[in-house]
């Protein structure tokens, strides 16, 4: 299977400007771009399949741009949106652009071959009179007010700005200027890209710029979503980032175990470099049995040593044990946090290890695992009680400070699930 059919096996190929795209690509080294908007000092699971895309390509022996939009940033596209974005001022978005740029570094080679730009090195030193004379002639307004993401806001009830219908001329002058410095004839992008990405194209084409010796073209991958239709990256608590202080890699990897059945087979396919002849084993398994979420453990390995490299992986099954039983020894209160961050937590005065130290019974009731007393002394009794996933094994028992699982907290269990937190502060 060649690269374009295998993408296309894949699932990743929605859209293509040209039918003989894939004959194209096997005909040499090409170099594409994409672009990835610097919103915030994070990507999240949504930017995934860009990243992820542009990974494939460069292993293939293509050349990837990763554009970051320094200057079309400072708009926002709305492509898909419902209203326009707060505009953030260039001191903040020097620091997203920055930042981004690091967590690229984990999906892309930048020391063999692979770019990574910022758009407004080469628009930020325009005047408005200087853009409207060399690029905005070159747009006719009645193909931009065709475009979907501009029909669908004049529709509605936000309507659009000029600022954000700029948007459009902006990304598309993007294409011209890497076809002419960079030899780059390959715009990708989202399926909500499409219009911005044959935009390009158009300008490119009565700039001049695109030609039977520089032909341009463009393809589009589909949205992450869900089989609901909902976006995937998304939970009650926000985006899930791929920076670690936004998103730990606990919480990473448990978003990908719990995948539902019906999208983990596309998400094995689009987002990862599991070959296709294992992720029809990993169906096969599933059908037969759902329950040992086999294909959901496989896709959370990978993508969570991709993006946050075998420490985090490591930590992060690490924390699942602990989740599920393992004994708890020398973390911190941040990383107990994540782990236990939907079960109760009860709180006492530090000094209460001292001496001859908490009586578990106590402890039990302080955290809210017994009700009283008497209800704590008889899951001791039952063998039901633990102390940072140990058994207490009698009554007598007392917790010092040595019995801390972190600097300030004491993790208790009562049976074989409920947990609650003790933190002595």
């Amino acid at each position: 299977m060649d690269f374009y059919a295998e993408l296309e096996a894949r699932g990743l190929v929605h859209q293509a400007t040209d039918p003989g795209l894939g004959a194209w690509l096997a005909g040499g080294s090409r170099t594409l771009y994409a672009g990835f908007d610097p919103t915030a000092d994070s990507l999240h699971v949504g930017h995934m399949m860009g990243l992820i895309t542009l990974r494939r390509f460069q292993k293939a022996r293509h050349k990837p741009i990763a554009v970051v939009g320094g200057a079309t940033g400072m708009i926002g596209d709305p492509s898909g949106k419902n209203a326009e974005r707060n505009l953030l001022d260039k001191a903040a978005l020097e620091h997203n652009v920055a930042c981004i740029a690091k967590q690229m570094e984990r999906f892309l080679d930048f020391e063999s071959g692979a770019v990574l730009a910022n758009n407004f090195d080469w628009t930020g030193g325009w005047t408005y009179l200087e853009f409207l004379r060399d690029i905005g002639k070159f747009f006719p307004v009645n193909v931009m007010l065709q475009k979907d993401s501009v029909k669908s806001r004049l529709g509605s009830d936000a309507g659009l700005s000029y600022t954000e219908f700029s948007y459009m001329l902006l990304q598309a002058y993007d294409f011209v200027h890497l076809a002419r410095e960079h030899g780059c004839q390959l715009q990708a992008g989202g399926s909500d890209q499409w219009g911005n990405i044959t935009t390009g194209i158009d300008l490119a084409r009565r700039m001049g710029v695109s030609s039977e010796k520089l032909p341009l073209f463009g393809f589009t991958w589909p949205l992450l979503t869900k089989s609901d239709g909902s976006k995937m990256g998304k939970t009650e608590s926000g985006a899930i980032w791929l920076d670690a202080e936004r998103t730990s890699p606990y919480q990473f990897f448990q978003y990908w175990v719990n995948v539902d059945d019906a999208d983990v087979g596309g998400c094995l396919r689009t987002l990862t470099e599991v070959s296709l002849e294992e992720i029809a084993t990993l169906d096969a398994s599933r059908t037969e049995n759902a329950a040992a979420r086999e294909s959901q453990k496989r896709l959370a390995e990978e993508l969570t040593r991709l993006v946050h490299g075998a420490e985090g992986l490591t930590s992060a099954q690490r924390a699942t044990e602990i989740f599920f039983g393992a004994e708890i020894d020398g973390l911190d209160d941040k990383t107990l946090g994540q782990i236990f961050a939907d079960v109760p937590t009860g709180e006492l005065s530090r000094a209460q290890l001292d001496g001859a130290g908490l009586p578990v019974v106590d402890a039990l009731v302080a955290a809210g695992l017994a009700k009283s007393k008497g209800e704590a002394r008889r899951t001791v009794e039952q063998g039901g009680a633990y102390v940072n996933n140990r058994r207490v094994e009698g009554l007598d028992r007392t917790l010092t400070a040595a019995n801390l699982a972190s600097e300030t907290v004491i993790v208790l269990r009562s049976g074989r699930k409920k947990y609650a937190l003790l933190r002595l502060v």
